[in-house]
């Protein structure tokens, strides 16, 4: 290498470590930024403490019970079995899981992005130029004297090229990329609340419907007997057939309310084996004989902050605005100027005899660009204000989400205060009615009521009983509604 080839690279390398070492601030003008941005800032919209009473017992503490393990939280071994069966078979887990798969291969493309790029080619040309041209009479030159066909041309060696990242235009892409990745994890996590809290609540409403169908079969057994009763007495004439078909009708009615329910357990056991991925003829295994008195706790709501760390969807939210912030600066850099660096060296040769001779055959070279868009800058100015415009987007996104959180957990505590004292009301009022079965049939037995007062009373004790069994559903399916809404059921 001569010594004015070494000039000329010292030369074009300071040229390029020059272009590599500027500063946003050297270009950052007003003609480069020819608008304003919103950029707008996210808030903490909700109050700091839940504007709700404290259940009787309960203690005020800044603990959450979102914090507690779903393992933990629920104690029944068979629900627990079919939650993790649904973890490892649900169709939409699983899907969810490619899609942070598919996020993690996008933030590995975006790292390579801004990494010099080097490959090794091997090419070869063959040009005829007219022999009128001055390649054309060097070529019949060259013929005469030392070879044939010095139109063709082999190359062989590694060429590098790479965009100096001067303004973390694909740094800030690359980051954007992480941050969604994240956030699709933060959708997993979601989908896995989600998921526990359906299969808890659709088990414990299969219980309920088992619970009901034990209760009519034992308001069948008592209208049966009823209705012989009215059967016998008609025989003997105390009684006349309308009394006979009013109690065959009531026991007619109690037999297929039976069969709805009989078919609403069927339909719940299939939709608990489609949520768990599992299909075959065994039932659902429970224990449905403890429905009734299945505990139901205060649950520690802890401060609205919480729902920052344990809510899965504010999560994945305040990860968007993240990764909205860094796409937006990213776009924005598409106006600043482009660094851009091209190297390559090998050999070089007219006749593969000559391709491997050295230093005769080597080659060099780098170049060093400058690039300022300026025909297109009106699409890249558009895209500037999508992104920003996402990245409003993104924040009112965050702020609709934090304040329906903050609304999920008011309703449910409320749900909770209100659906236990409806528990106890109305388990008084079967009570009640429980007894007053016995002394409608004695009334009835010395003529001192009549059949309907008899009908009336079995009607309103089955309805209440039932009533007890969903307002029960309701209570614990509250608590599993506010653990999942204070963001727990994830861990």
């Amino acid at each position: 290498m001569s010594g004015i080839d070494r000039k000329k690279i010292v030369s074009l390398l300071t040229l390029i470590a020059f272009m590599g070492d500027l500063q946003a601030p050297v270009f950052a003008k007003s003609w480069f930024h020819p608008f304003s941005l919103s950029e707008k800032k996210q808030t903490f919209n909700v109050p700091k403490k839940y504007d709700t009473p404290l259940l009787q017992g309960s203690v005020d503490t800044t603990d959450s019970a979102a914090s507690i393990s779903w393992r933990h939280f629920f104690s029944d071994p068979d629900l627990v079995f079919l939650i993790e069966t649904a973890l490892a078979n649900n169709q939409e887990f699983n899907i969810a899981i490619q899609d942070i798969e598919i996020a993690a291969n996008e933030v590995k493309e975006r790292q390579a992005a801004y990494l010099p790029k080097v490959g090794l080619g091997f090419g070869g040309s063959y040009i005829r130029p007219s022999e009128n041209t001055p390649e054309g009479v060097l070529d019949t030159i060259t013929e005469r004297h030392f070879f044939r066909y010095p139109d063709f041309n082999l190359n062989l060696g590694p060429s590098l090229s790479w965009e100096v990242d001067v303004w973390k235009k694909l740094r800030n892409a690359k980051e954007a990329a992480r941050l969604h990745m994240v956030a699709q994890y933060e959708v997993r996590n979601f989908l896995i609340s989600r998921l526990v809290t359906e299969i808890a609540r659709n088990y414990y409403e299969l219980m309920a419907l088992d619970t009901s169908l034990k209760i009519l079969d034992a308001n069948i057994s008592i209208q049966e007997a009823a209705f012989l009763k009215m059967q016998a007495l008609k025989k003997y004439a105390k009684a006349n057939q309308l009394g006979v078909n009013r109690f065959e009708a009531q026991l007619l009615k109690t037999k297929s309310q039976r069969f709805e329910t009989s078919q609403r357990i069927v339909e719940k056991e299939n939709f608990l084996k489609f949520l768990t991925g599992i299909y075959d003829e065994a039932p659902i295994k429970r224990h449905s004989d403890q429905f009734m008195t299945i505990p139901v706790h205060e649950l520690q709501t802890g401060v609205p902050a919480q729902l920052l760390q344990n809510r899965a969807d504010i999560r994945q939210a305040e990860a968007a605005i993240k990764a909205a912030k860094l796409n937006l600066k990213s776009v924005k850099a598409e106006l600043y100027p482009n660094v851009t660096i091209t190297a390559g060296a090998g050999y070089s040769g007219f006749d593969p005899q000559l391709l491997f001779r050295t230093p005769q055959s080597l080659f060099y070279n780098a170049i060093g660009n400058v690039m300022t868009p300026l025909i297109n800058r009106k699409a890249i100015i558009a895209r500037i204000q999508i992104a920003d415009a996402y990245q409003t987007q993104t924040v009112l996104t965050y702020e609709q989400t934090l304040l329906k959180a903050y609304t999920d957990v008011l309703n449910q505590v409320s749900n909770i205060r209100n659906m236990q004292q409806a528990f106890d009301t109305k388990k008084r009022e079967v009570v009640i009615l429980e007894d007053s079965i016995g002394t409608a049939n004695m009334l009835f037995k010395y003529a001192k009521a009549t059949y309907i007062e008899v009908l009336l009373v079995q009607e309103e004790k089955l309805n209440a009983e039932r009533e007890l069994v969903e307002v029960k559903m309701n209570l614990v399916g509250s608590k599993v509604n506010l653990y999942r809404a204070l963001g727990g059921g994830w861990r």
